[in-house]
């Protein structure tokens, strides 16, 4: 006799009593229904891939995200991806049959009620998410670590059951996630690979449910036969190595990020920029000669060369003295700029404040080229002039009376750059950080730098949001406020991890699994951090292509020991002990 699908499937061996169970419960829950389609389209006897795809054929499943959930799979190695659980059955099936085409070894830790269909149960670890004790799960748990332990690949739905409707979230959630994924995302080499299915059960299904939840596992079977013709988004995230979960969290710490790991690729948390204001780029003017940028060098007096390291000098100046130095470094911004969407557009980057900012810059003198810049604004001197206006950060911020740049001599540090030669070596960052450490030797009253670290609009929105939720301190709003504020809400589940762990040290994971590049948190705003920098805001700069701007302030003497000897150089003691004749 040809296998049927049945109840009887999952309990083989029923008493007397309970085969009328059965044969009320097949007809209940759907699978009679199901038996029906199953046997009427030949299903009996299939292996496993053959199964699977006449059964979205069969139910006429628009699945999307295929291609980008098959691209982001380790092609070896231990791998354990999970995902939402939204429907209670069939993502699972569709999952399998997608990341069997890439890891053969898949194996997916399920609910034993998908034992009903034979044909693919080579596909399960079979487990009863309603009995999360029960001693009987004990072996497929264990099944699960030693799978992946020897190089498998698992897919786990660690909610254990279906999704909810949740009152205090105003949505659709899931149960917290069990701590055996924590586990699992820590074996030696292990990568996990988040996953998001975009989707929701019928209206009846969540109203059942408010009446005695246990009663929409009834409901499940009809709610897999009432997806005919469903389009299912399934949406991925990229591989994270363990070595990027954070060695200080508890296994239901790490199953905590896991979850909203999953929940940050939800098609719903989506933002795009807004198309750029500027639609057409100017031809970047030529290139000043070493001969006129050498002319004005050598007219710079003694002091105003800062240091020289490894065949390089590092000056500040202004652009009364070097004007043609100031265009060659307003030209090289425009040019690294636009390699990052953010520049003007126009043939050099520049404004009125460079006639009034102190230029720092280092210069190659093999080249005698400029390779490397940072615009410092001194603020007695600019507000004393001109007042707030006369900060370029004024356009970008509201900055309060209660705001360090109101209470004393800063530096507002902005437009740095280094040319693509220099990008992402250490050589480029310390020659600007011993620049700013020497210049603020000789000024000692500068006790406070302060600025924007842009994020380029090549990071996607939801890891600027990411980065703003993680960095910026909330007590800060109280000092200073953006003017235009980055419009995008937080996403809850992420906010509801951030309440329990330290968002901060969880950034790595959250930027590898979003951006496609391997960008991470910007290169300094890392250095702002390792300085002792506090984050403040972020602000959309509008003469700045639109880019965000995180806003952040230093306390330089206060950095590391180590640092700051680093970058101010023998006289770090007496810069760090430097008091005003006037306190």
């Amino acid at each position: 006799m040809p296998q049927a699908i049945t109840i009887r499937n999952i309990s083989p061996n029923p008493s007397f009593q309970n085969k009328a169970m059965i044969w009320f419960l097949d007809r209940l829950l759907g699978v009679k229904a199901m038996d029906k389609l199953y046997r009427q389209h030949n299903m009996q006897g299939l292996n496993k891939e053959e199964f699977t795809d006449k059964f979205i054929e069969l139910f006429e499943l628009d699945i999307e995200g295929k291609e980008e959930l098959q691209s982001k799979i380790p092609r070896k190695g231990p791998l354990v991806i999970a995902s939402n659980h939204p429907f209670g059955g069939i993502e699972g099936i569709i999952l399998a049959r997608i990341i069997g085409e890439v890891r053969p070894d898949i194996k997916v830790l399920a609910n034993k009620g998908l034992g009903i269909f034979k044909e693919i149960s080579d596909y399960f670890i079979f487990t009863n998410p309603l009995s999360p004790n029960d001693p009987k799960n004990g072996p497929s748990l264990r099944q699960c670590l030693e799978h992946v332990k020897a190089d498998g690949a698992l897919l786990i739905f660690p909610a254990g059951k279906v999704s909810y409707y949740q009152k205090a979230k105003a949505g659709i959630s899931e149960h917290v996630w069990n701590k055996l994924i924590g586990r699992l995302v820590s074996i030696d080499q292990c990568q996990y690979v988040p996953i998001f299915v975009n989707g929701e059960n019928s209206d009846w299904f969540y109203r059942i449910e408010k009446i005695y939840f246990k009663l929409r596992m009834l409901l499940l079977g009809r709610e897999l036969l009432n997806k005919v013709g469903s389009k299912i988004v399934i949406n991925t995230g990229n591989p994270i190595n363990e070595k990027l979960f954070d060695k200080q969290l508890s296994n239901v710490e790490k199953a905590k990020l896991c979850r909203a790991l999953s929940y940050a690729q939800d098609k719903r948390w989506r933002y795009e920029w807004p198309a750029d204001k500027i639609t057409e780029q100017l031809p970047i003017i030529d290139e000043i000669s070493t001969k006129q940028l050498l002319l004005e060098l050598d007219a710079l007096p003694n002091d105003q060369l800062l240091l020289e390291n490894k065949g390089y000098s590092v000056y500040f100046g202004y652009q009364s003295q070097l004007p043609l130095v100031v265009q060659e470094i307003a030209r090289l911004r425009e040019l690294v700029f636009r390699m990052h969407n953010e520049a003007s557009g126009q043939a050099l980057d520049t404004d009125q404040f460079d006639a009034t900012y102190t230029h720092l810059f280092i210069i190659d003198n093999a080249q005698s080229k400029i390779v490397g810049a940072y615009r410092m604004g001194l603020t007695d001197k600019l507000i004393q002039k001109d007042g707030p206006e006369g900060l370029y950060l004024h356009k970008m911020f509201n900055f309060k009376p209660s705001f360090v740049n109101q209470q004393g001599p800063c530096m507002e540090m902005g437009r740095s750059f280094l040319v693509p030669e220099m990008q992402g070596s250490y050589q480029g960052l310390l020659l600007l950080w011993k620049g700013i450490g020497r210049f603020a030797a000789k000024f000692p009253q500068y006790r406070t730098l302060y600025g924007t670290v842009s994020i380029s609009k090549l990071f996607d929105p939801r890891s600027v949001k990411l980065i703003e939720q993680a960095l910026v301190d909330t007590q800060s709003a109280s000092q200073v406020s953006p003017v235009n504020s980055f419009d995008f809400a937080s996403h809850i589940e992420i906010d509801e991890l951030a309440d329990q762990v330290d968002l901060t040290a969880q950034l790595g994971a959250f930027l590898t699994s979003i951006e496609d590049d391997g960008k991470g948190v910007p290169v300094l705003a890392r250095q702002y951090l390792k300085m002792g920098g506090k984050f403040h805001a972020v602000g959309i700069d509008k003469s700045f292509n639109d880019t965000p701007g995180l806003l952040l302030s230093v306390h330089f003497p206060s950095a590391p020991e180590k640092l700051l000897k680093l970058y101010v150089g023998e006289d770090y003691q007496a810069y760090r002990d430097w008091k005003s004749s006037s306190s």
